[in-house]
């Protein structure tokens, strides 16, 4: 589950988690500006010192220009993955993104969860980050990672 499109230094740390074993990777993603609340993405901005990130969060894009900003998020993160050599489809989630995460878990049997995004430190101090609360739904591993640098 991603929020934003893969780095190349994401690619590569998702795709050699597991050694030389083959992997197929399920993408859900939900663009940034459907999940949280611009208080809290401002919040997290302060906390790593990013000051000016902070400022511009009232444009992140939200609604259709956001659906369209994930949705080439998303073909960039698949086509980065299957360069790498692994398997790699996926989708947009509008809404309710972790009973579509349980929904792909059991459709596709998958033996693990990897939550990649960026520190959000409200969320994850309540425990209400993704990772946190897919843990409870689940019903496999989450592994909870953090973007290596901004996309």
């Amino acid at each position: 589950m991603i929020e934003k499109a893969l780095t190349s230094a994401d690619v590569e740390f998702v795709t050699t988690l597991h050694g030389d074993e083959q992997v197929s990777f399920h993408v859900l993603l939900q663009p940034r500006g459907e999940q949280a609340d611009r208080l809290l993405r401002a919040i997290d901005d302060i906390a790593l010192g990013e000051l000016d990130e902070a400022v511009r969060e009232g444009k992140t894009p939200e609604g259709e220009e956001a659906l369209s900003t994930g949705q080439r998020a998303l073909e960039v993160s698949l086509t980065a993955l299957r360069s790498s050599g692994s398997e790699a489809q996926g989708r947009l989630v509008e809404d309710h993104p972790l009973d579509a995460l349980k929904a792909v878990v059991d459709e596709v049997g998958a033996d693990e969860v990897i939550v990649l995004t960026d520190p959000h430190y409200v969320e994850e101090f309540f425990h209400r980050d993704w990772a946190s609360r897919a843990r409870h739904k689940v019903g496999v591993p989450v592994l909870k990672l953090f973007s290596h640098s901004k996309a």
